[in-house]
């Protein structure tokens, strides 16, 4: 088994070091977040870090790395205090790669992928058409983790948007039902499938 120790790590060709530990953790979540400028300029950003944090009420982070380059989803949320999540699926990864390029901010990955925008309601940033789960958040805070220099962007869930077919009796979306994607480090996408549920445990 291959043994990495703190100071192995710090000294790997980095590269590899980015790519062993960013694909360390596990699989994670395959989302598209659109904003808009006040200028009226789409934007659209792949991100792997979203994650639930609460209930109630209803609320989601993700990690924004440090911010001595321009980043120009984090200047659309601080400006309009807004922006959506949208599910990344099968026939979309190639598009949703691409909006990792680092376009200039007067730029639309929209025009420049076949991702389409859609606009719902009076809600002011975009959506990802077509995208299996969407959501519209409001930007509550932002926390800096000085430890590594990021921040985590706390927002909470405005609207929520699910197809149909997706959404079980309980609540539960299942996810499998419409081959979304999960990230395995920085570009490697899988479509997990349903395997099993299992109940809510208690101790015997």
């Amino acid at each position: 088994m291959a043994f990495f120790n703190f100071k192995n790590i710090q000294n790997l060709e980095h590269l590899y070091k980015i790519n062993l530990i960013n694909s360390c953790s596990g699989f994670k979540s395959a989302n598209l977040i659109a904003t808009i400028s006040n200028k009226g300029i789409s934007n659209v950003a792949v991100f792997s870090s979203v994650t639930h944090l609460g209930s109630t009420p209803p609320t989601l982070g993700f990690i924004l790395r440090p911010t001595t380059v321009p980043r120009n989803t984090y200047k659309n949320i601080k400006e309009s205090g807004v922006f959506t999540i949208n599910h990344i699926y099968e026939d979309i990864i190639e598009d949703a790669h691409h909006t990792s390029a680092k376009y200039p901010e007067e730029i639309s990955e929209f025009e420049v992928t076949k991702l389409e925008e859609e606009f719902k309601g009076n809600f002011k940033a975009p959506f990802v058409k077509n995208s299996p789960v969407q959501m519209s958040m409001k930007f509550i805070e932002e926390i800096h983790i000085s430890s590594n220099n990021v921040l985590m962007i706390v927002a909470q869930i405005q609207e929520l948007y699910v197809k149909d077919e997706l959404l079980e009796n309980d609540g539960l979306i299942n996810l499998s039902k419409a081959n979304i994607v999960t990230i395995n480090g920085l570009d490697t996408y899988a479509v997990p499938k349903f395997k099993k549920r299992l109940a809510y445990q208690r101790p015997k």
